[in-house]
């Protein structure tokens, strides 16, 4: 019969470290998603009121849009 020893037993990173890595990676791609969103509205922004239409928005649905918020007037755009 083998006995282990307490060191080898052990994870090489603690924990507590293991969950800060965790949180720091969400919250960096919580900073990355919206800073595309951004992005996405700014250039949303600066296309003209025709080829919005052309996509399916208004102006006052750009952020509806981008933020993937369900907007029912969304499909009644003519």
């Amino acid at each position: 019969m083998t006995t282990m020893s307490q060191a080898a037993a052990q994870p090489a990173i603690s924990l507590s470290s293991g969950g800060s890595l965790r949180r720091f990676g969400i919250w960096a791609h919580a900073i990355a998603a919206f800073l595309d969103r951004r992005a996405a509205i700014k250039a949303l922004r600066q296309l003209d009121d025709r080829e919005l239409r052309d996509i399916g928005l208004t102006r006052s649905h750009i952020e509806f849009a981008v933020w993937g918020i369900s907007d029912p007037e969304l499909g009644r755009l003519r």
